[in-house]
């Protein structure tokens, strides 16, 4: 590796990682008080926990001479792994092409084109999220073309074995926890199986729970089917680097409950989260309630709100009879460690 782009590259650690972890209180059904313990990753460098995953693949890349200066990085997302492959790609010097179905948010296209990447769109008719693959595997052909392979780059699970989950086992670790259980949302797989993977590793008898759309659930039934709004997860199909074998029962929650519950997080905490956050805190809450209230449950806030500003995330989102979130009233959160 030259040994500019290694100096490159240690700068950009400086803005990914070591994120908060915070204790989110609530009361459910007016029962007593309960909390989750929340990875909080709005704070990196394009605001989601992507930026972990994009700058260890890239910093792979580059010692294993998977990748040389000047070479074009290609990638196919649903949005925050692009945004982070153009900030990260552009810091390093590369061109970047984002490839991504047309139906992810408006802003999340302004932000890639703001990084200086090329983004091209695939409709439903297309391909949708497949479509994309298909044409980013398509331009691996090419010459001085790099692509990550986010679903089914082994590094991308490492990422987080050796970020996301150590930085949560030091803080645990600081507060005298032991976890019982981590539940997160499906996009790539790679926070699930990173994190949990690393948190079994130390604790065998923690349960990771993959959580999913209950409008389109992917992981149950291993194929797409419905649709849903929380941008991120559950896209067309099971990663190649999930293994359910290795998992806990699948957490399904309502993408509307889902939004409900970000709207709250922002409106009544001051916490600026995206839906899946929404998801993830919900997904957590219902593992809780399984295991007991003094569970010690662990999940993450993987972005903040601003890549959802034209999504229903900002509009009025109904309640319906079977949803958790009225039944959740939030007491408020504190920060533990930043481990800064």
């Amino acid at each position: 590796m030259l040994k500019e782009n290694k100096q490159k590259l240690a700068n950009l650690w400086q803005m990914v990682g070591n994120s908060k972890l915070i204790e989110v209180r609530y009361h459910f059904k007016c029962g007593p008080l309960q909390r989750i313990l929340v990875k909080c990753e709005q704070g990196h460098l394009t605001g989601s926990i992507k930026d972990r995953m994009a700058l260890y693949i890239l910093e792979k890349a580059y010692e294993l001479g998977h990748i040389q200066p000047g070479d074009q990085i290609v990638e196919a997302t649903s949005g925050n792994t692009g945004i982070a492959f153009a900030a990260i790609g552009t810091k390093l010097g590369h061109r970047v092409r984002i490839i991504m179905p047309d139906w992810m948010s408006k802003e999340r296209v302004d932000i890639l084109k703001g990084y200086g990447a090329e983004v091209q769109l695939v409709s439903k008719e297309q391909g949708g999220f497949l479509g994309s693959i298909q044409l980013a595997e398509a331009m691996s052909f090419h010459d001085r073309v790099f692509l990550p392979r986010q679903f089914q780059n082994r590094y991308n699970v490492e990422a987080h074995e050796r970020t996301t989950g150590k930085e949560i086992d030091r803080q645990l670790l600081l507060l005298k926890l032991k976890p019982q259980a981590f539940a997160a949302g499906v996009g790539t797989g790679g926070t699930i199986m990173g994190v949990g993977g690393f948190l079994k590793s130390i604790y065998p008898e923690i349960a990771i729970h993959p959580l999913e759309p209950a409008e389109s659930p992917t992981l149950t039934t291993g194929y797409k089917v419905g649709s849903h709004r929380i941008q991120g997860i559950s896209d067309e199909f099971i990663p190649a680097i999930v293994n359910l074998k290795e998992l806990d029962p699948v957490v399904q929650v309502y993408d509307g409950d889902a939004i409900l519950l970000a709207q709250r997080l922002g409106k009544e905490l001051g916490l600026g989260v995206g839906i899946s956050s929404g998801a993830n805190l919900l997904g957590a809450i219902k593992v809780q309630q399984e295991l007991g209230r003094n569970a010690v449950v662990v999940t993450v806030f993987p972005d903040s709100n601003q890549k959802y500003l034209s999504t229903a995330l900002f509009r009025p989102e109904p309640i319906k009879p079977h949803y958790l979130s009225p039944e959740i009233t939030l007491d408020g959160y504190t920060i533990h460690d930043n481990l800064k």
